[in-house]
């Protein structure tokens, strides 16, 4: 890079930090769902100085001292930022991956991952995990987000999936591991460069003593563990190995899980604290429920929020590949998978383990500005779950998982002010987090009245 590109580089960054900086603001008059799930607060007050949140209370018990910026919330529920915990910002819905790959490679950096990352924060995810994507893009993403340079949620990244094999097109975002030696310097390389979470898919296929190496390793330097769950050999040798959370429910539209799995999965999670705490999962349900619904209707995909940040010939891409979403290669068994998924959660809720939220946002026909509420929505309306149980599957949970909960996770005196509210109720109507009115991440108002602080959000590359 020319030293003349650095210079301009660094002066947009310095200009974006001075913009993004944090005030004494206090939130007033919402009903305040803290994260916790206690009783909600009506008519709070929260107090933020800086990036951090100072105190909590009521109209009637704490009014805010001068110099700070009344936000009025009234008529709208408070909560802490929504965590998405399964999404691929490398992706951004397009159908055909190896055509994907072979031509947005070089725009992943420049465009499609800070779009991506604008979409989530702006739809009310101050906090994402991003599983499987190039290591060096990855790495300055993250580091471009938290010097403030671009705006996006926090991230706890993987970078590349570490697997038994891999096919040519996919090796920049797909690591094969062949021996324990490689599996740990595999590891190494992703702490090194930033990761806190590595990736695994099809260890079955692995030899165990890799795949044990590999988990091993990543726990020694504090990193966490997730592990595609699509096959139930997956779930064996993961829980055998000792992972933290488990991905998806399968591919298969078998009704349930095996006996021997769920026996496995209840003496895990009747270890608890012994076994390094909960286990637990990210069913990734939403885009399955939903899919006839959008065979029936592809207009619903042609929406604006996707396309933010995005170059006109990546839009036009993208809605081609999936102008006939009952067409798709990739989701041929959506419609006979749908009628296990109920049972599977189920399951998956008796046997003790954690529910996340999470969605696989960014694969074919699945925005990263719409899949978390949908997958919220469906989790309490479809699959039973309470909504405040739901709240908590993206808020709390998901900080504990991840180490953070000291900072993160709830809205309380000490935390980190990620914080969105929306008009209404959401523990009656959990859609209505479609419409996320206010965003904040770390002091920072991001959104407000329904829409983006623009000066905040920089211009299409």
């Amino acid at each position: 890079m020319r030293a003349q590109d650095l210079f301009v580089g660094a002066a947009i960054a310095a200009m974006f930090i001075t913009t993004a900086a944090a005030e004494r603001i206090a939130l007033v008059g919402g009903r305040l769902i803290d994260g916790f799930g206690h009783r909600p607060i009506a008519d709070s007050v929260i107090l933020i100085d800086g990036d951090t949140i100072l105190k909590v209370g009521t109209v009637e018990t704490l009014t805010p001292p001068e110099g700070y910026r009344v936000i009025s919330t009234e008529g709208m529920d408070v909560l802490p930022g929504l965590w998405e915990n399964h999404a691929h910002l490398q992706l951004t819905g397009h159908a055909d991956y190896p055509h994907w790959q072979k031509t947005y490679k070089d725009r992943f950096g420049s465009e499609i991952m800070p779009a991506s990352a604008a979409q989530l924060l702006l739809a009310g995810v101050t906090s994402a995990r991003d599983l499987g994507a190039p290591l060096a893009e990855s790495q300055s993403l993250l580091s471009r987000i938290n010097s403030g340079a671009i705006p996006g949620p926090r991230l706890y990244m993987s970078g590349p999936f570490l697997q038994a094999a891999v096919e040519p097109w996919e090796s920049n975002y797909r690591w094969a591991v062949t021996s324990a030696d490689e599996g740990r310097r595999r590891v190494r390389q992703l702490h090194a460069a930033g990761m806190t979470i590595v990736k695994l898919i099809d260890q079955d296929d692995m030899p165990k003593p890799v795949a044990r190496a590999i988990v091993e390793e990543a726990h020694r330097l504090g990193m966490k563990v997730v592990a595609h769950a699509h096959k139930p050999n997956e779930i064996r040798i993961g829980l055998e190995i000792g992972v933290d959370n488990f991905e998806h429910t399968g591919l298969t539209a078998a009704p349930e899980y095996p006996e021997d799995v769920m026996r496995l999965l209840k003496e895990r999670t009747a270890l608890g604290r012994t076994a390094g705490g909960p286990l637990f999962w990210t069913p990734t349900v939403e885009g399955l429920w939903k899919w006839d619904r959008l065979v029936d209707n592809p207009e619903a995909l042609d929406t604006d929020c996707w396309k933010r940040g995005l170059k006109p010939d990546t839009i036009a891409d993208i809605a081609q590949s999936i102008a006939r979403p009952g067409e798709l290669s990739y989701s041929r068994l959506n419609s006979i998978r749908k009628p296990t998924l109920k049972r599977k959660i189920d399951q998956l809720r008796e046997a003790g383990v954690v529910i996340l939220v999470g969605t696989d946002s960014g694969i074919p026909t699945k925005f990263h500005c719409q899949s978390t509420w949908n997958e919220m929505d469906v989790l309490n309306r479809v699959m039973g779950m309470p909504a405040m149980e739901v709240i908590r599957a993206a808020t709390y949970w998901p900080a504990v998982m991840m180490g953070v909960e000291k900072d993160f996770g709830a809205v309380a005196a000490g935390k980190k002010a990620d914080i969105i509210a929306v008009k209404g109720d959401v523990l009656e109507h959990i859609n209505i987090l479609q419409r996320v009115d206010f965003v904040m991440k770390g002091g920072v108002v991001y959104k407000e009245d329904g829409r983006a602080v623009e000066a905040l959000f920089p211009a299409t590359p």
